[in-house]
């Protein structure tokens, strides 16, 4: 081969990887380039569908593109959660996580996915403590009174749960093992129909997400006793955390974020993130988030881990102790 066509050759191949290389960056940087389906794994009007629609919103005005709110309810979230973990990891399928499906699912079943391994989590996006609420009147009017009560009759007072795998079941377990008293578990297909029966008598205390049950007790139906948190939560100004009110390590928070399919370039990673951040910026986001009950959060990818690993040592310690047989 003579020199001058070794020099052709090597232009040529040259050219053709900047072209490439020019190739892939504009690919990159035109993220989003299609519509992205967002996953919400609860029913329309829960708090994983209000999150998705409120931060979706933010997201396709900032990237002109349009944020698609899927609703794929089913088994305490693993149905979606399990639909989004199959999907492609281009970046194009996201999905709002919370501690249920992602901490908890996994501890008590067998799940279509593992939440670490077939995902990388991108970002917190609010988060609120359990809110324990009682009927306005019914004759508690603090944890100290519950506590007196259930050890005065033990077994006859209920508590509502959203079935297994769910913090407001967890809460009522950890209550008996904290207190030494019982309650029993009423178990309910969701949280809603939880409350419907709070009001109406049937159970006598709920371990409920914020976003449910504050305006219930905005409205004066119900009255919160204590906030499962690990301090108190600004936007329930006045309610003791279940630790001030006499329950020792009682901190049950939950938090929403938002999780892609492992595999996803890191720059499509990025970019989601640095969206998230900005949009829960946005003083319009933050006074929404307000109003249901929740702060908005945000956390990197690496922070966003740390939480689920921590999370997931924590429960393993509460079901034990709490006597809850898992499945193998």
């Amino acid at each position: 081969m003579s020199s001058q066509i070794a020099r052709r050759l090597a232009l040529l191949t040259g050219a053709a990887f900047c072209a490439l290389t020019a190739g892939f960056a504009a690919g990159q940087a035109a993220y989003p380039s299609k519509p992205i389906r967002l996953i919400a794994p609860f029913p329309p009007g829960g708090s994983s569908d209000t999150i998705a629609r409120i931060l979706g919103q933010k997201l396709a005005e900032d990237w002109k593109q349009r944020v698609v709110v899927d609703n794929r309810p089913g088994a305490s979230g693993s149905i979606g959660t399990g639909i989004a973990a199959a999907a492609a990891a281009d970046g194009y399928t996201l999905v709002v996580g919370s501690v249920a499906p992602i901490v908890l699912n996994p501890l008590f079943y067998k799940t279509p996915y593992n939440s670490l391994r077939d995902f990388v989590p991108v970002s917190i996006v609010a988060s609120a403590p359990q809110l324990i609420v009682v009927k306005s009147t019914f004759p508690v009017k603090s944890m100290q009174d519950l506590i007196a009560l259930a050890k005065s009759k033990p077994g006859a007072l209920n508590f509502g749960s959203s079935g297994s795998g769910t913090l407001p079941q967890l809460g009522g377990l950890m209550f008996n093992t904290v207190t030494g008293a019982k309650i029993t578990e009423i178990p309910y297909k969701g949280q809603a129909p939880a409350l419907v029966d709070l009001m109406g008598g049937q159970v006598q205390v709920v371990f409920s997400d914020m976003p449910v049950s504050l305006p219930y007790v905005k409205s004066g139906a119900f009255r919160a006793i204590a906030v499962a948190g690990s301090k108190p939560f600004p936007l329930t100004p006045g309610v003791p955390t279940a630790i001030e009110a006499g329950l020792p390590g009682f901190v049950l928070d939950n938090w929403w974020g938002l999780l892609i399919p492992k595999g996803a370039p890191k720059s499509i990673v990025d970019r989601i993130n640095a969206g998230i951040v900005k949009a829960l910026k946005q003083p319009d986001v933050v006074e929404r988030y307000t109003a249901l009950g929740i702060e908005s959060v945000t956390s990197t990818p690496q922070e966003f881990t740390s939480i689920i690993k921590s999370d997931q040592v924590k429960y393993v310690k509460v079901i034990k102790d709490a006597g809850i047989v898992m499945e193998p």
